[in-house]
């Protein structure tokens, strides 16, 4: 019995049973190297896929979903796997719980922070209203450098790779849940639901709240999980996919009218800010801040740490809504944001799930754009399975 997937960025759901003995993976219209491929399959505790001359491929599962990374794949031709019991293999990535955070490495080295319930505030002049869990806190390059910020003096509400949203009516009110210093809206962290490593992966799942804060009491407008994904992809990047679903708390909508940012945002490192310093590149081959409300694929964002060029690409996924969403590419400071809201007035409604996924991308030197380009056809284009049974 043959069941054919297309797969990638997206995680399935399956009752296929983990019986299986082969999958077939075609490459089809694109060159695969060191791509994430995912299939359904149960239990891929103590198993492994064996290629043609006997190499061990790490399988590992999460729910129904496996994960492999296929090493090389020319476009048009496919390669059979059998699946086979593998040796005991270690957690090449690794999530700790320390403190208020969830630690990810990568064979040893740091790669991100998940900020969970909220940290200290970096300084004393600093309003409380400012303290914000709920985030990727820090990011580092391959090489050690660190790529993001963390409450940057000019903008304390910016925090890593945060998603709030800024214009927005809910029951007749205008939170903000961007700019916290208003005491309007907030985002928080709610429950880390659980965290892991793997040979393959590592991730996590966490729960946030946007929280009306002109209602008297205070009113909860969205329920948002996250799935975070951090892949053992080698070749010198670092590859994690983020995975938001936001659901209205009540019978009432979230409306946001027309503005030129709300949404994923991301700071850049500190040694970026001022005019000039930030480097954008986008898939249309826009640089700088003319890359500002302008739509793409992807988008890279950099500068020198440590006299190295070094930055992080976020790749957006097709069925994104709004897609390709438009960026927001500040003009003199370290800031990217993937704004639907540029593109006119929406609304996140009850009943209906707002789904959002992203892939970032980071790396050290200067922005190789035939490799992006090759990484977002792997993300939106995924290699297509067949189960043999």
């Amino acid at each position: 019995m043959k069941h054919l997937f297309t797969l990638g960025g997206l995680l399935l759901t399956s009752t296929f049973s983990n019986a299986a003995p082969k999958i077939t993976v075609a490459a089809g219209d694109y060159e695969r190297r060191n791509t994430i491929v995912s299939f359904p399959f149960k239990d891929a505790k103590g198993k492994a896929l064996r290629a043609a001359g006997g190499t061990l491929l790490p399988l590992q599962s999460r729910g129904d979903t496996a994960f492999f990374i296929l090493p090389q794949l020319e476009k048009g031709t496919a390669a059979a796997f059998d699946i086979v019991e593998g040796p005991a293999s270690g957690n090449s990535v690794d999530a700790k719980r320390d403190g208020a955070k969830v630690k990810f490495t990568l064979n040893g080295k740091p790669v991100f922070d998940y900020q969970a319930e909220p940290g200290e505030l970096p300084r004393e002049d600093i309003k409380k209203s400012y303290v914000r869990g709920g985030y990727i806190q820090s990011v580092w390059s391959p090489s050690g450098r660190l790529v993001t910020d963390d409450f940057p003096p000019n903008h304390i509400h910016h925090h890593g790779i945060w998603f709030p949203w800024t214009k927005t009516e809910f029951e007749g009110r205008h939170p903000d849940f961007w700019n916290m210093g208003s005491e309007t809206g907030r985002v928080e962290f709610v429950a880390l639901n659980d965290f892991h490593g793997g040979p393959v992966f590592g991730g996590l799942t966490s729960q946030h709240q946007f929280v009306d804060m002109i209602a008297k009491p205070a009113k909860i407008a969205l329920n948002e999980a996250w799935q975070v994904q951090l892949f053992n992809a080698g070749n010198g990047t670092w590859i994690f996919d983020l995975l938001s679903t936001q659901k209205c708390a009540s019978d009432s909508p979230l409306k946001l009218p027309k503005y030129h940012y709300g949404g994923l945002g991301i700071r850049g490192h500190r040694d970026w800010n001022g005019a000039g310093k930030t480097q954008f590149v986008t898939s249309e081959g826009i640089e700088g801040t003319k890359a500002n409300e302008t739509r793409g694929n992807w988008a890279w964002m950099g500068g020198l740490v440590d006299q190295m060029t070094t930055g992080i690409a976020v790749l957006g996924h097709p069925q994104n809504f709004r897609a390709p969403q438009p960026f927001r590419a500040h003009p003199s400071e370290p800031f990217l944001c993937l704004a639907p809201s540029q593109l006119g007035d929406w609304e996140i409604k009850p009943g209906e799930d707002y789904i959002s996924r992203y892939r970032f991308i980071v790396r050290d030197g200067a922005p190789d754009k035939d490799e992006l380009n090759r990484l977002w056809n792997d993300y939106a284009h995924p290699p297509q399975v067949t189960i043999e049974k």
